[in-house]
């Protein structure tokens, strides 16, 4: 593992991760074509780091969020600084409850992990989830914008995205696509479904990396790669809070044709390249 080859991972990784274009299906098109990681030799590791990065910019592009949700749980069990308020709504401590709802499908994904794993390596169906991702994106900037938000969705609305988040793990299909447009067929408002969509993340790559660093420490840690872990790990963090303001940007307008067309070229050139090599 090289200075550059984490620098190269670490943007894609921040980038794809966000945008919706599938990082895992870039990151298993990068190594199955490149070879640039290998999970034998101790770099899953730093798999697990670069997940942890992204994570870091959701907490930063969204740290008012968490702290309000934070206290505002605190305060509704009678143990923060909003004790005593119990007749007043708590805006962030419900969407902090339907986060936890659209997180409970996840555990459905425990018992097909294994066979999930060994789509990572297959070329030609992360091609055709692109395809589908392409086809997702697409639909998504022609459904009417909702007017729901956190104090009007339902417990319903957070269950299918969460069921949508759990079809997401397939490699080549977006996360952030999926559920951003499972929210809009929800009656979601635009702007706040890519909210929804981001914040709902971070309990599911949490609970994924926590997974993933038992079998990272099991298989082995090549201590003289972290350096360049750690700069992949940054430039992950980075790319990612640029991603999420792009997509924040994009999203209020309506305009996610020009990531289905990407898509739809790289599924394509994937499934060309498969059936080649």
């Amino acid at each position: 593992m090289t200075i550059w080859n984490a620098v190269l991972l670490g943007l894609v990784q921040g980038v794809t991760e966000f945008l919706p274009v599938s990082s895992s299906g870039h990151l298993s098109i990068l190594n199955n074509l490149f070879s640039m990681t290998s999970l034998e030799d101790g770099h899953l590791f730093f798999d697990v780091l670069l997940h942890l990065g992204t994570l870091f910019s959701i907490c930063i592009v969204y740290w008012e969020d968490i702290r309000q949700m934070f206290f505002e749980v605190l305060g509704f069990i009678n143990l923060g600084p909003m004790a005593g308020q119990r007749q007043e709504r708590y805006p962030a401590a419900r969407l902090f409850f339907m986060i936890c709802v659209a997180t409970l499908p996840l555990f459905l994904i425990l018992p097909v992990n294994d066979l999930l794993e060994t789509l990572y390596g297959n070329n030609f169906f992360i091609g055709i989830a692109l395809v589908l991702t392409g086809c997702m994106l697409y639909v998504s900037d022609r459904m009417t914008p909702g007017r729901k938000t956190g104090g009007s969705m339902t417990v319903l609305d957070a269950l299918i995205i969460g069921l949508c988040q759990c079809v997401a793990t397939v490699p080549g299909l977006s996360r952030s696509g999926t559920t951003i447009t499972a929210g809009l067929a929800t009656g979601l408002r635009r702007d706040f479904a890519v909210k929804f969509a981001f914040l709902m993340s971070i309990p599911a790559v949490l609970g994924a990396n926590i997974l993933s660093l038992v079998d990272a420490v099991q298989s082995g840690i090549d201590w003289s790669c972290v350096p360049a872990y750690l700069v992949g790990t940054a430039v992950a963090m980075v790319a990612g809070i640029a991603s999420i303001s792009l997509l924040k940007s994009i999203a209020s307008k309506g305009r996610f044709g020009g990531f289905a067309y990407y898509c739809w070229v790289v599924g394509v050139l994937s499934i060309i390249l498969s059936i080649i090599f």
